[in-house]
């Protein structure tokens, strides 16, 4: 398979927060759970009514609500994933690659409430090929959440394959 370079790299940088999340499959997580902030995102790429940008900084912030990240994917995304995992006050969803051979996998393995592998790889918007890897939604009820069981139809097929 020939992959353009352009899209790899991209996918691979900690610093891009343009891999922007197919609109589509956004929405069809968007019906489950009523998102209300966006916490790595722009003017432009936002899903959400309220997001936080580099500037702000979302891993400086309280995470409260409800809230999606599609984090930068790079070297940086364990610190994402740890503060996901302690924000009691947040309903977390995050779309991320789904490599099992990290060590912020195993924090994901040991904290998250669900993890969902998703189907076929995403193209995400902007690109011309899908991602060159298989991504996974991550949820993380807070401690002052309850859990949302009802999973709506859609285009995007997801396994669930683990659930607290």
């Amino acid at each position: 398979m020939i992959v353009d370079k352009r899209t790899t790299e991209m996918m691979f940088s900690s610093e891009d927060l343009n891999a922007v999340t197919p609109q589509d499959f956004f929405e069809q997580l968007n019906e489950e759970f009523d998102f209300e902030t966006d916490l790595a995102a722009d003017e432009k790429n936002t899903k959400c009514k309220y997001y936080y940008d580099a500037e702000a900084n979302a891993l400086e912030q309280d995470w409260t609500g409800r809230c999606w990240c599609n984090p930068p994917y790079g070297r940086k995304i364990g610190q994402w994933v740890d503060k996901a995992a302690d924000s009691p006050d947040a309903l977390v969803v995050m779309l991320l690659p789904a490599r099992t051979d990290t060590r912020w996998f195993s924090t994901i393995a040991d904290t998250a409430d669900e993890i969902r592998f998703v189907q076929g790889r995403l193209k995400f918007e902007g690109n011309d090929a899908s991602a060159p890897f298989p991504s996974m939604i991550v949820i993380w009820y807070g401690r002052n959440f309850y859990k949302i069981g009802n999973y709506p139809e859609g285009p995007y097929n997801w396994n669930l394959i683990w659930r607290r």
